[in-house]
This record gives structure tokens, C-alpha cells and sequence, in this order.
């Protein structure tokens, strides 16, 4: 049997974080291009929605506008534990 990990959805962490904080995705990407970001809305929206990755820039910025911790960006999803799934579940399969 095959064995995958599941990934840390790091861009739906970011949306909670940043609508808890009542902050749109055009006003944290502005916020972000003050301090040296070249990221467009559209490119945080991507980020979030899981399609794209983040710079390790891009989100030390996140974190600091945001004023959270890398613990809570880097949380797993509620319900998950950390443990393998059955390759059937979907993901990337691991040797």
C-alpha cells in the first residue's frame, strides 16, 4: 500500500487570518507592496485559493502585516492529524 502526506493548506490560512482581521485581499496586497512586494491582488487570490505558491518573502511580510505567527500560517487543517493517508485520498505519493 501507498502512502502520501497531506500539505498544509498555508493559503487558506492566510484567508482566515487575514478576514478575521477584516482586511481585504486589495488591501493586504497593498500593504504588502509598501514594504517591498511586487504582489498583485489577483496573485494573492491565487495564493489563497491553493493554485499558486507563496514567496518566503511574500509571507514574512503576511505575517508581520497580519500580525500573526508562523505557527498559526503554518497550522493544519482542522480534523487532520499528523499521519499518513492511504494514496487514494489523493495528494503526492511518498517512497
Amino acid at each position: 500500500m501507498q502512502w502520501i502526506l497531506r500539505d498544509i493548506p498555508l493559503g487558506k490560512n492566510i484567508r482566515a487570518i487575514r478576514i478575521e482581521k477584516n482586511m481585504t485581499q486589495t488591501e493586504l496586497a497593498a500593504k504588502m507592496q509598501l514594504k517591498g512586494s511586487s504582489i498583485s491582488r489577483s496573485t494573492l487570490a491565487n495564493i489563497e485559493a491553493g493554485r499558486r505558491n507563496i514567496r518566503a518573502n511574500d509571507l514574512r511580510i503576511i505575517k508581520e502585516i497580519l500580525g500573526t505567527g508562523y505557527e498559526e500560517i503554518f497550522a493544519e487543517e482542522k480534523n487532520t492529524v499528523n499521519e499518513a493517508l492511504p494514496a487514494q485520498s489523493g495528494g503526492q505519493i511518498l517512497s
